[in-house]
């Protein structure tokens, strides 16, 4: 296995955020009431058929109370046991930069103007950009830390359409761009198993993945939640979802196809037990993710490993081939000089 990760196979965020900070810091979620295009009627209605924003939004993120009264209900929460921490606001619930400029302003600075908040991650899809919120951005970006994270769900137009997304890739694939090319950080989120997607088809989307301007990437499984429009669709017609060894065999083969300097934030998400209707793994994170580790040690390989052994096999089969040749002309080499001496001869 190559270690160019340290003691993890792959490009750990938790890692790599260590060494940005000299501190321990800790994403708060905040809910700052927005909405989304797919969700109010700008472009559809309904939102995304997977999504219920309650299965990852905590109990005291409530739009009716103040980013900083969230902000310091989260920091109660860490406090008891790490006192010294530091703080991202992570803008996370709905479309977080879906509105009016002036009104996104007042939002993250009165998240930074809380005591111990050292950045933001803003959460967001990538028909929620303008020019100008960019410019605002870029400015923001130099002089605290920033993260902006586009769901990306799947690079396949067809299952973005079923999903109700509301955009395609390419709109995916541009505001990427355009962010990375301010010099903000920028991450991405995949779902992995979405209806119409099997495992090849998950595999076969890293590499274009990977061709992105991405900085971070977050992975997890499909989960049919209580009350969706996939829920429906689930019981009216079950489909195919991931065993827990399923999914970690698709996540190692999607991470060796995988851009080596990607950062990967996580493999799974947990939704409320009440809320799940499947898949249930019984598998806590952490756990998950001691088992994927464990696994690639196992095969030894690596993120980017895919790459890096198909390079190997080219020289390998290319020194062979050089060798054969080199063999081959001494051959005729040879068999020159025996001819011209039986011509003299």
């Amino acid at each position: 296995m190559t270690n160019q990760y340290k003691d993890k196979p792959y490009n750990d965020y938790g890692q790599w955020i260590r060494q940005r900070f000299p501190f321990r810091v800790q994403k708060i979620s905040v809910d700052a009431g927005f909405s989304c295009p797919n969700r109010d009627g700008t472009i559809s209605h309904g939102g995304c058929i997977f999504c219920d924003n309650r299965t990852f939004n905590p109990s005291y993120c409530q739009p009716s109370k103040s980013i900083a009264q969230q902000m310091e209900e989260g920091k109660a929460f860490f406090r008891r046991k790490y006192p010294d921490m530091k703080y991202l606001a992570y803008f996370q619930a709905y479309s977080n930069t879906y509105a009016p400029l002036d009104v996104l302003k007042r939002r993250y600075e009165e998240a930074l103007a809380v005591e111990d908040v050292v950045g933001l991650v803003i959460g967001t899809r990538p028909d929620c950009i303008s020019t100008e919120l960019l410019d605002y951005l870029e400015e923001l970006n130099r002089r605290t830390f920033l993260i902006v994270e586009y769901g990306i769900e799947s690079v396949n137009d067809d299952t973005l359409r079923h999903i109700n997304r509301g955009h395609d890739f390419e709109c995916s694939r541009r505001a990427i761009e355009l962010t990375h090319d301010r010099g903000i950080l920028t991450g991405g989120h995949i779902i992995l198993g979405l209806p119409g997607e099997d495992r090849e088809e998950n595999i076969r989307q890293a590499s274009i993945v990977s061709d992105l301007k991405l900085d971070i990437l977050k992975i997890h499984q499909l989960q049919i939640i209580r009350g969706t429009q996939l829920a429906d669709e689930y019981q009216q017609q079950p489909f195919k979802l991931f065993t827990p060894d399923e999914y970690i065999d698709t996540c190692i083969a999607y991470l060796e196809r995988l851009r080596s300097d990607i950062i990967v934030e996580r493999f799974v998400s947990q939704s409320p037990a009440d809320m799940l209707i499947a898949p249930k793994w019984g598998i806590k994170n952490h756990e998950f993710t001691n088992r994927l580790v464990n696994r690639m040690k196992e095969l030894d390989t690596w993120q980017g490993a895919f790459k890096s052994k198909r390079v190997k096999r080219y020289c390998r089969r290319t020194t062979h081939r050089r060798r054969k040749k080199k063999c081959r002309l001494k051959y005729l080499s040879l068999q020159h000089k025996i001819s011209t001496f039986a011509t003299i001869i």
